[in-house]
């Protein structure tokens, strides 16, 4: 089995050696992620984003500026966005950049819309200009999908819909996607494709208002105690590496098999979907300290209790399917937190990371 491992690695590494990969977001967690690891596989790489918005974060643990050509830039200013595609000349993009909080697109609705959909049309119409990118890859969500809060899995053919800005600013990002694939870039043969992943966890990511980084800062605080509400809404956990191994691959076969681009959901395995307590509770052992409160009475604006990811497309076009369990998935990232908290390099914990999972069968 360990030689199977072994081809598939020296496979993706002939793949992506050199290649010119432009990646939107690369300051973001999982951005920064994806800009390491095909820095590793040898390709050549242009990040455009803004600022990283945390202390700590992981673009500047990684020294992801001394491994790409970064461009600090807002995506909705299209003059400079196009410049630099242009004179990049990227053969594969990667479309992360966005406002990804639900809650802050309650607090920032107009920002929410012009970043995730004005964005999403800016980088389409500076691909549809490119004389050498031939494949865009553009992340979207899981929360796409019009939500009816039922337990069945989401396929990609479903009704898109969204309750809040956020979900509804990325479900009309779909639209403009499909918009620009149809009129331009399908006869012009670049083929785009949407990936919507699940719930991202994972080591190096600080933002707010996201479970397991919450849960590591309110840990380390002298309260030691995490709030947290909605304890029984579901979600599609998965670690980091599972999403991006998905959008790697995507990229790789519709570069090949232009045919088969289009929507793929990125999920976890089917046991893996769990309550935000059932989450909660597996970090909190893993990382044997913390109080837990549950706010009862919480009536902050409203949030999906239910999702679920309908993953077969994925499996049976792209031979692609998830290689955690939920208890490692949580488990990996706590001990990548507990590592970095004792001194050791983000990038050797990265490195391992994306070791373990290229051994992982």
């Amino acid at each position: 089995m360990e030689v199977l491992v072994v081809v598939k690695s020296i496979a993706r590494q002939i793949f992506w050696k050199n290649k010119k990969v432009l990646i939107t977001g690369h300051t973001g967690f999982k951005g920064a992620w994806l800009t390491f690891w095909l820095n590793q596989l040898g390709a050549k790489i242009i990040g455009v984003a803004l600022e990283p918005n945390t202390q700590p974060n992981l673009f500047d643990l990684l020294g992801i500026d001394s491994i790409c050509d970064s461009h600090i830039l807002d995506i909705r200013n299209y003059e400079k966005l196009e410049e630099i595609v242009k004179t990049s000349s990227p053969e594969i993009v990667f479309h992360l950049a966005a406002q990804p909080l639900v809650r802050t697109s309650y607090d920032q609705p107009l920002e929410t819309f012009t970043t995730n959909i004005i964005g999403t049309a800016n980088i389409l119409n500076a691909i549809r200009f490119s004389d050498s990118t031939k494949v865009g890859i553009m992340i979207t969500t899981d929360k796409v999908y019009k939500n009816n809060e039922w337990r069945w899995q989401y396929r990609e053919t479903d009704e898109l819909g969204g309750y809040d800005p956020y979900s509804c600013s990325k479900a009309a990002a779909e639209l403009v996607i499909d918009g620009y694939t149809n009129s331009f870039l399908e006869e012009q043969e670049i083929a785009i494709s949407s990936a919507r992943a699940g719930n991202i966890i994972g080591g190096g990511d600080w933002s707010l208002d996201r479970l397991i980084p919450d849960a590591v800062r309110a840990w380390s605080s002298e309260e030691n105690i995490l709030e947290i509400r909605r304890p029984n809404a579901t979600r599609p956990w998965q670690h980091v590496l599972e999403s991006l191994s998905g959008y790697m691959k995507l990229a790789e076969l519709t570069w090949e098999s232009p045919s088969i681009s289009g929507a793929y959901n990125f999920g976890p395995l089917t046991n893996s979907n769990a309550t935000v307590k059932e989450i909660i509770e597996l970090a909190r052992k893993n990382y044997d300290r913390g109080e837990i409160v549950i706010i009862e009475d919480y009536s902050g604006p409203h949030e999906a209790a239910n999702l679920e990811l309908d993953i077969s497309k994925a499996i049976s076009t792209l031979s692609w399917r998830p290689k955690f369990t939920l208890s490692q998935a949580v488990n990996l990232s706590m001990n990548w937190y507990r590592a970095f908290y004792k001194g050791e390099p983000a990038e050797n914990l990265c490195l391992k990371d994306i070791e373990l999972f290229e051994k992982e069968i």
